[in-house]
This record gives structure tokens, sequence and C-alpha cells, in this order.
């Protein structure tokens, strides 16, 4: 199994499309409580002016990761397809080559991939 993964998404709430944002947004979140056994963290922050939303994700691996994506998939597609735009992507930590190539596919041009330099404590440590 492959080490754990941090996430910020990012994207845009579309102009007087807030409350089926929320609504929808609220959806993925239930979906993934209920579903995901290797998410650690999904946290959603609106900015002030409630058009800008990052989200704070953790994973406890690769694998974690692609069964979220599976079991909110459609619910999320529907979020991007009628409330969201500018849907970006930063993941820190060293992905599963499966992982590596689907996010690509999915997200071409829209995903940063980091990995762990150096912080407190050793690499070790931190999973």
């Amino acid at each position: 199994m492959s080490e754990p993964l941090s996430i910020i998404a990012r994207m845009y709430v579309r102009e007087g499309k807030l409350e089926g944002f929320d609504a929808q947004a609220r959806e993925v979140s239930r979906l993934t409580e209920e579903k995901d056994k290797g998410t650690l963290r999904y946290d959603w922050y609106l900015l002030r002016d409630k058009n800008e939303v990052w989200i704070l994700e953790e994973y406890t691996s690769s694998e974690a990761w692609m069964q979220h994506r599976q079991n909110v998939g459609e619910a999320l597609d529907k979020l991007f397809a009628d409330y969201a735009d500018g849907h970006n992507v930063s993941v820190f930590g060293e992905p599963s080559p499966e992982l590596f190539e689907m996010a690509n596919k999915m997200m071409a041009g829209r995903i940063q991939w980091f990995s762990f330099s150096h912080g407190l404590g050793s690499k070790q440590n931190r999973g």
C-alpha cells in the first residue's frame, strides 16, 4: 500500500449558483462520510466573498483517494457540471503509479504533484 496523501483542491462557485453549490457540496460530504474508509480529512472552506472554495483532504493511501473518487464521482461530476469552475488540485506525497496515471488523465493540466522535502520529523514518522 502507498503512503498517505494530503490534497488541496480549489474551485470557484459560478455566479448565482451558491445555493445549489452548497447543497451539492453537502451531498458530496455526506457520501464521503457514509462510504469512505480511508479518508482522514475532507473539509470545505468558502472564502468570505462566497466565490472561491478550498477543500483540505487527507487520505491514508493512493488507494483510499481512488476509492473516494469512485464513491463520490457522480455527485462531484454534477457539482462541476452545474455549479463550479476552475477546479485544480495540489497533491502532497508520493502517489501510486495507478493514481498518478488516473489523476493526470482526469485532470490534465489542473493537477500539481509535490514530493516531501523536509519538515518537522522524518518522513518515516509522518505515516
